[in-house]
């Protein structure tokens, strides 16, 4: 086995920013909206607003008749239309948004399941050149954004379209060129209005998606590492990364929130215009006696509830553009993942094909003995030749990387911080893509395998791995839902940690904060392990499993996990920047 190194870099992420044609549709398609809910929900808006609209005509003629004193009984109808018009725009209002949510709420479900299977079935390597504030904006708010289309966006410009054409019916019905003037001033507002609107959101789109990236990734770095900041001196200058990126995102504001304004004015102007375009329309007609009085108030003063169906048209383009950027960038994470992606639990094509040439061998499942632990069936090696890692092909992190661990065998890395140790990791599990070389298992390529065969041949358990916001127990059963409270309390105390656990007041139903706050870095990584341990994979690569320890609990849990390996049958590559613990392994390997 042979290493040569190069000088460490740090990884540059990213993510190829290539726009697929038609983002927004493909990611409404994925959503797979119901178009009965749908229509329901624009049916409501419509009337919602009709109910406004009727409210304002019914008062301006209820308010100019009352004026005249007439009898009582002739105000009795319109008098209750008003209240019925007053009462049916909330009751209305509140079914049109259960409505719309509902449609909105289903389709954001329906997106960011298909999102998880998708990575889940395609390329493991989907998400590898993303940063983690990148990787959570995708599928948190981004998928939120395209689901907020239908709230926000959809709905909203069907029920103008509507409703500007009905009011303008509805006016022209007393004065024809009256209601040709309502749908000009109507239409005035709800272009004008959105084209400046997108304007705006295209300039806080590019000039504010940097700091807002930049705020995402520092923050999150501030939150889950301030103590590791704090001690190597770091958290100031992690602090001023955020703030630079918020005076970054702020500034983007500030400058998109000039057409903004300017398309609200152009709303209020459209308003005036009108009114007072309707009211010189029909002074002459009343004069003449062809218009009465209160004929007339109906149409200056219905055109103040008519402009409500407009009024929210700037903010439902704004939506729509910033649900088209956040559906592209959603579809790079899926096309990342590859377009042709098998479904979960089918093989890919040339798989199926590499399996068929070798004949009906089938693929042992794992067992387990007594203790919780499991012993996988033995298989073929995790052989590497001629790998090349890293993160940018002009950049290689380590080159010449010959390597193989059979069953039950134990390799060790050994190397300073820096070097591209867990780059090796990831690139043996098939994370990271080599740079040149390959990865097998069993005598087939790491990328060609599923993502259940790869779980059952291959687990890495990076030394930032998750702990969720969970019990103790459900954080053990993430590599295995099956796992019970025996095999986990056997596990726990595999990696050390019965008397952690017999410590906790609920015991397997403790529940850990967030990123596993509750706990100590050193508990961490054993709890870490643990999960490790129950996992189903037949090679166990581990990232710094002594980290947070003092060294001689980083030295026996090393060698624990190695004569753990040696027992179960399973292969181990642990890496490690400290000798300590390896006396055991079958092999190391010293790279630098």
């Amino acid at each position: 086995m042979s290493a040569a190194t190069m000088t460490a870099t740090q990884p540059t992420t990213g993510a190829a920013q290539t726009k697929p044609h038609g983002p927004l549709r493909r990611a409404l398609a994925l959503s797979k909206p119901n178009p009965w809910q749908l229509t329901l929900a624009v049916l409501l808006g419509v009337l919602t607003i009709g109910a406004s609209v009727g409210l304002g005509a019914a008062s301006a003629w209820l308010i100019l008749r009352a004026s005249q004193m007439p009898p009582v009984l002739a105000l009795y109808t319109c008098s209750i239309l008003v209240r019925v018009f007053g009462i049916s725009r909330g009751v209305l209002r509140y079914l049109e948004r259960l409505a719309s949510h509902r449609v909105a709420l289903r389709g954001m479900t329906e997106l960011r399941t298909g999102l998880y299977e998708r990575l889940a079935a395609g390329k493991a390597s989907a998400t590898a050149f993303f940063k983690h504030g990148d990787l959570m904006a995708r599928v948190g708010a981004d998928v939120e954004a395209v689901g907020d289309l239908v709230v926000r966006g959809i709905v909203p410009l069907l029920v103008a379209a509507v409703l500007s054409v009905a009011s303008s019916l509805f006016i022209g019905y007393f004065v024809p060129l009256a209601g040709v003037t309502v749908f000009c001033c109507l239409l005035a507002a709800g272009v004008l209005g959105p084209v400046l609107t997108i304007r705006s959101a295209r300039i806080a789109e590019i000039e504010a998606s940097n700091g807002r990236t930049r705020v995402a990734a520092a923050s999150l770095t501030v939150l889950e590492h301030a103590d590791e900041l704090a001690v190597g001196g770091r958290l100031g200058r992690a602090r001023a990364d955020l703030e630079a990126g918020e005076r970054e995102l702020y500034s983007g504001l500030d400058h998109a929130a000039r057409p903004s304004g300017l398309a609200a004015a152009i709303n209020e102007l459209a308003v005036g215009v009108c009114v007072i375009a309707c009211t010189l329309l029909t002074i002459p007609l009343v004069r003449s006696g062809a218009l009465a009085t209160t004929e007339m108030a109906i149409v200056v003063l219905t055109p103040l509830s008519a402009f409500e169906a407009v009024t929210g048209l700037p903010a439902a383009a704004q939506q729509l553009y910033r649900s088209r950027t956040a559906a592209a960038r959603v579809l790079d994470l899926l096309d990342a993942a590859g377009p042709d992606a098998a479904p979960s639990g089918a093989a890919a094509p040339d798989v199926v094909a590499h399996v068929a040439a070798e004949g009906s061998r089938e693929v042992a499942s794992p067992t387990r003995a007594s203790s919780g632990i499991v012993h996988p069936v033995s298989s073929g090696p995790l052989v590497a030749t001629g790998l090349t890692c890293g993160w940018v092909p002009s950049r290689p992190v380590l080159e010449g990387i010959d390597l193989q661990v059979a069953p039950g065998r134990t390799l060790g890395v050994l190397g300073p911080s820096g070097i591209g140790k867990t780059t090796l990791l990831g690139t043996l599990a098939g994370l990271v893509p080599p740079l040149a070389g390959t990865v097998t298992v069993d005598g087939r390529h790491i990328d060609q395998l599923t993502r259940e065969e790869a779980a059952s041949a291959v687990a890495f358990i990076a030394e930032d791995a998750h702990i969720f916001a969970t019990t103790v127990l459900e954080n053990l059963r993430v590599v295995d839902g099956t796992v019970d409270e025996e095999r986990a309390r056997e596990a726990l105390a595999a990696a050390g940690l019965q008397d952690w656990l017999a410590g906790l007041p609920e015991g397997l139903d403790q529940m850990l904060g967030q990123g596993g706050s509750t706990v100590s870095g050193g508990e961490r990584r054993r709890l870490l392990l643990a999960r490790a341990l129950l996992s189903p994979a037949r090679f166990l690569l581990i990232d710094e499993p002594g980290e947070h320890l003092d060294d001689a609990s980083a030295e026996a849990l090393t060698a624990g996990l190695i004569a753990a390996a040696h027992h179960t049958g399973r292969g181990l590559v642990v890496v490690t920047h400290q000798p300590a613990g390896l006396a055991t392994a079958d092999d190391v390997l010293r790279l630098g």
